[in-house]
């Protein structure tokens, strides 16, 4: 009896399962296929050229006497994706992996189950909530303290400096993302075989020097999927970035200095999410399913990078064991 209940089980996982990988792929077929038009009509011009905002109102308001088109230029907004989640992942790796070195190897035994709790309480907080926390506090303390009315002017040709900008998109998405990656590089560091650690102080190696140069390098394909990971977080979020980045169709230019920082950018997501609205238009919402179609590639990409990373360090556990 107790066999058939375990094949009943597994059976119905089976179809769970199964299920749950047919709608995956139905999503992606879906947002594919929707796709199709605009990807087909632009060709690499799609990723190479600019112009997005004005391509998107122009085709919004296009009538059946004008004509629609389907040509898009995501340029912007995928430079603004890749400025911030660059820049995201810069400032979570240090303050991330320091965190779960303190985390795992420096803090109190009395201090690390309750730092932990705090971490991971960090890692499940809304997007809203940081956006709304980077509105309030972090885009007044760009605009107070770094941008000048002198500066403003200067640049008011360019784009407006109101203090939604890249940096607090950078910051704000930072944020966000270094408690999953301080979880998940606390994990690889605490997946490293205790056996290092007191095989290098019985040597008479410092505890610092036994973290930097024995614990660290093996536990360096499990960061490295941690922040591939949070990469694919990062580039998927668009509720906080829409609020404190400036949701503008521009890329910064480096020839204006430290001034690159403070100019606004949009992201592929925060475009979905602003542009919502128009999905009744056919161009439009083949626009933005060509958007989401770059969302999803990425993703997939960034999580089989991981898996692949994963996939690597078992295997070389195995070949050392």
């Amino acid at each position: 009896m107790d066999k058939l209940g375990e094949i009943i089980m597994e059976k119905i996982f089976f179809l769970f399962t199964l299920a749950g990988s047919i709608t995956i792929f139905c999503v992606i077929f879906f947002i594919l296929s929707n796709a199709v038009p605009v990807l087909r009509a632009s060709g690499i011009s799609f990723f190479v050229t600019g112009g997005w905002e004005e391509q998107f109102f122009n085709t919004w308001l296009a009538t059946a006497t004008t004509g629609t088109h389907y040509r898009f230029g995501a340029l912007e907004l995928i430079g603004g994706t890749v400025l911030t989640t660059v820049g995201a992942l810069i400032l979570a790796f240090f303050f991330g992996l320091g965190g779960a070195i303190f985390l795992t190897e420096l803090c109190p035994l009395w201090l690390r189950r309750p730092l932990a709790s705090v971490v991971r309480l960090l890692s499940a907080i809304p997007p809203v909530i940081y956006g709304l926390v980077g509105l309030l506090v972090i885009v007044p303390l760009i605009y107070n303290y770094l941008i000048s009315e002198e500066l403003a002017l200067k640049m008011i040709e360019t784009a407006a400096l109101d203090g939604t900008c890249l940096l607090a998109g950078i910051i704000v998405l930072g944020l966000m993302i270094t408690p999953t990656f301080t979880i998940l590089a606390s994990a690889a560091l605490l997946a490293v075989p205790r056996s290092y650690k007191e095989a290098a102080l019985a040597l008479g190696v410092s505890p610092w020097r036994t973290i930097r140069g024995v614990i660290m390098p093996a536990a360096r394909p499990g960061i490295l999927a941690g922040l591939i990971l949070a990469a694919g977080t990062a580039v998927g979020e668009f509720v906080a970035l829409a609020m404190v980045s400036g949701s503008v169709t521009h890329l910064p230019s480096p020839v204006h200095g430290l001034v690159f920082f403070l100019e606004p950018v949009q992201t592929l997501a925060a475009a979905i999410f602003v542009n919502a609205e128009a999905l009744g238009v056919a161009p439009c919402e083949s626009a933005l399913f060509a958007l989401a179609s770059l969302i999803l590639v990425l993703s997939i990409f960034f999580s089989l990078l991981a898996r692949l990373i994963n996939r690597q360090k078992k295997k070389e556990a195995g070949e050392v064991e």
